[in-house]
Order: C-alpha cells, then structure tokens, then sequence
C-alpha cells in the first residue's frame, strides 16, 4: 500500500500544480497575445481624458500607463501593476467620450484599490478549498469509493470557482464605487459610466444572458451595476456637466482613425459616406483609402484636413506616411519635419521621420541624411524606449556605419521589447557587450537586457517544467 498512496500523493500534487497553473494563466491572459496599437494622436487623447481622474484618485501620473490593445472586443483591463489596456473594440463601440471616462474611471479604481496584486486574496482561499476537496477524494478513492472520491472532488472545484468569481464580483463592484467617486471629485458627469452599462445590458439581452443572478459570473450584471451606481452619481453635482466638446471633437477623429485603419473599405464608406466633411470622416476615409491602395484620395482627404488645421501635427504626419508608404519618400520628409516640429519632438512621429531620412539616404549613401536619421531616433528612444520600430531603424544605421556592437545592441533592444525569444536577445546583448566600452552607458543597458533574458530563460525553463511535471507523475 505505500506505493500506490505515494503515487496517488504525487498525483494530488500534480493536480493541485495544474489547477495552480491555469488559475495563474487565467489571470495573465488578458495582457498576452494580444497586438499593442500605437498612435501619437490616440495616446495623447487618453492621457488627457486619465489626467483629471489620475488625480481625484491620488495616483502618481508618472506610474500610470495606458495602452491600446487591437482587439474588437467591448473591453479594458489593468495588468502588471499600473498598466491600463483599452481594447480598440470598446473605443470603436464608444461614441460619447464620457463612456470612455467612465470605464478609465473604473480601470483606475483597480489600481488604486491594489486589485491586481490582490488577486491572491481570492485565489488562496479557493486553491485551499481545492486541496482538501482532492486529498477527501483521494482518500475516498483509496477506500474503494471512486465515485465517492470523484463527486468530493468535483465538488471541491466547484466550490472554488465560485469563490474566484465572487471574490472578483466583489473586486468590479469595488471599482465601479471608486470609480463613481472619482468621477465625481474631478467634476465629470456619471452620466457616461451609466450609458455605458445601459449600453452592456443591451448585449446581454440580446445573448440572451439571464438577468436573474450574476452566481456564474466574473462581473456583476450590467443592471445591478446601474442600480448600485444610479443613486451614487445622479447626486453629484457633476451629473448635469455638459461633455467638453473640445475632447469630443479629438474623441471623434480618433475614433475615426481607429474605424478607417481596422476596417474594409466598404465599411468605412458606409460609416463616413464621402459627403460627411467632418475631420473625423476625413481621417477615417484617408486612412481606408491608403490601406486600400488609393494613395491620391487618401491625400486628398488629409490635405482637406491641413487645409483647415495648418498647425496641426497629427495631420501632417498622416500626410508624410501616406507619402512615405506610398514610395514618395522626399515628398515626405517636409510634412514629418512639421510634424515633429509642431508636436515638440513626439517620439512616434520622429520616428517616422527617422524612417524617412533613412530611406532618403540611399543606404548611406547620403551622409547627411544617414547623420540626422541617426540623431533623430536616437532621440527617439532616449524618449521612448519601448519603441521596437525605431530600435530597427537606428540598428540599419549602425550597420550600415559598420558599428557592429551598438548594432547588435539595437538588436537586443528590439527583440526584447518585441517578446521575442529571450535566447537571441542575450546573444544580441553578449555580443554588444563585447565589443563596447566597458562601463559606458551602452555596455551597461546591453549587460540590463543580458541579464533580463537570462532572467526570462530561466522562467520559462521552470514553466516548462512545471507543465510536463503533472504528465510524469
């Protein structure tokens, strides 16, 4: 008998260790195979509408960051601590700004509630419920009561579940209060918050989701979010607060952009019929017809746009990359340089600028051209470094200047930001640590990368490991 009960022991362990696993998946998905949009325009709009509700929530601006994820779902999430992810599919869905500001209001309750790294609160207890479950049905089964064991187990599982999603219920009920007080201590209407859950009832209805009770649920249903709230922001003095229309005009024209780069052709049109002269139809149809390979009505759209915003940089700087993707490389150079210009330097937008005078060199054939591409987006990432893009410009350039070890520096820097396979990245910043001073500035950021691979080599071996465990045993 000790054989068997060491193996079914080792077979607990190994359940337990799966259960763990997934529970630990589940929880890091939201943040993983997912495709980060990046827009100078988009991100400058969600800093504004975050700025005031940052502050109703004391949080330290500087530590808050807010991502676009393309995907189509209606959805936001926060993940790795003070991260907040707006899928494209919840901006697109959103017509009002002040939806918008209701769900920021609520995604920044998370942080400032701690309910990403509170998450083992919840999952403790229910991880405890699911080890005695199984060691009671284990003990069941090595009595000879099998099915006995199999329903403790089952049981045990369930009763876990439900304390997960309870616990999580608890932690969105949680949010949306805090996120109701923010909205009220910043002076913005509640009213966008409240459409915006009208507007999830209304898919919920149409699935057919049954409104009786949310046991079965992550998140609260939409109508008792709406009775729990109603109360809350109808008495704030805020409720009547009229939407700034300046960030409605700005919410519009993003949107639009979004619409126009995400969707066909003839879905654009459909949405944007070529009499609707808004910028914001402007945008979306410059940005379908340029995806559709119509680059002269493409410019016309934008053009229309600078013609009634000279001084605008986000304008100009879909001109330069319809002309720039669109093989008029020189042609694009002005209108970048503007744009850069008037946005003081935007690092996306430098970027592609950077772009542009690298193509112009002829692969350094115009020294000139190669030097300030070089200077350009090495300012860039000094910016913004989480910008693999210009990491592979700037690594043409040392490449072409013959500087292998600040090339294979580039190199480590764009497949680490990229998630590439960590192996190659500790390579790329061995190889630059070679052959670069040692102690300068760049020896020391390839040493960082060098070790943060290994670091992640090292993660995912134990992850590995982890997973074929439960198959052995």
């Amino acid at each position: 008998m000790p054989a068997p009960r060491l193996r079914l022991g080792n077979g607990i362990v190994g359940l337990l260790a799966a259960l763990l696993l997934v529970l630990a998946q589940l929880a890091a998905a939201p943040a993983r195979a997912q495709s980060i949009l990046r827009d100078a325009e988009t991100e400058a709009l969600l800093r504004d509408i975050a700025a005031p509700l940052i502050a109703a929530a004391e949080l330290d601006p500087r530590s808050v960051q807010i991502l676009l994820v393309g995907d189509s779902s209606i959805n936001a999430f926060v993940a790795g601590g003070q991260n907040v992810f707006f899928h494209s599919g919840l901006l697109v869905a959103a017509k009002d700004v002040n939806q918008v500001q209701g769900v920021m209001a609520h995604e920044l309750g998370h942080i400032a509630g701690g309910h990403a790294v509170r998450w083992g609160e919840g999952a403790g207890p229910a991880s405890t419920i699911s080890l005695l479950s199984l060691i009671l049905g284990a003990a069941a089964m090595a009595a000879g009561a099998g099915d006995a064991g199999l329903a403790a187990i089952m049981a045990g599982q369930q009763a876990a579940q439900a304390k997960i999603l309870s616990f999580n219920r608890e932690q969105e009920s949680r949010a949306d209060q805090a996120g109701a007080a923010y909205l009220n201590r910043a002076g913005i209407s509640g009213r966008g918050m409240i459409s915006f859950f009208e507007q999830l009832q209304g898919e919920e209805y149409r699935l057919a989701i049954p409104q009786t009770n949310s046991y079965n649920r992550t998140h609260p249903l939409s109508g008792e979010r709406i009775r729990a709230l109603d109360n809350v922001l109808r008495a704030s003095p805020s409720w009547n607060a009229p939407v700034d229309a300046e960030l409605q005009r700005r919410y519009d024209r993003v949107r639009g952009k979004l619409i126009g780069f995400l969707y066909p052709l003839e879905t654009v049109l459909e949405a944007y019929p070529e009499t609707d002269t808004s910028e914001a139809a402007r945008f979306a149809r410059a940005y379908a017809f340029h995806k559709a390979a119509f680059p002269e009505k493409a410019l016309a759209e934008v053009k229309a746009v600078v013609a009634r915003r000279p001084d605008d940089p986000y304008a100009r700087e879909l001109e330069g990359q319809i002309l720039l993707e669109s093989g008029r490389v020189e042609e694009a150079i002005a209108p970048l340089r503007r744009a850069v210009e008037l946005s003081r330097g935007e690092p996306l937008i430098a970027g592609m600028l950077g772009h542009a005078l690298l193509q112009a060199s002829n692969d350094g054939a115009d020294a000139a051209k190669l030097a300030e591409a070089e200077q350009v987006l090495r300012a860039v990432v000094q910016r913004d470094g989480r910008n693999p893009f210009a990491w592979r410009q700037l690594g043409t350039i040392y490449e072409l200047k013959g500087d292998a070890p600040r090339a294979a520096l580039a190199s480590a820097e764009r497949i680490s930001l990229s998630g590439g396979d960590p192996r190659v990245a500790r390579q790329a910043a061995r190889t630059a640590m070679a052959g670069l001073p040692r102690g300068t500035p760049d020896f020391l950021r390839a040493e960082d990368i060098a070790l943060a691979s290994q670091g992640e080599i090292e993660r995912l071996r134990l992850r590995d490991r982890d997973r074929q465990e439960p198959q052995r045993r």
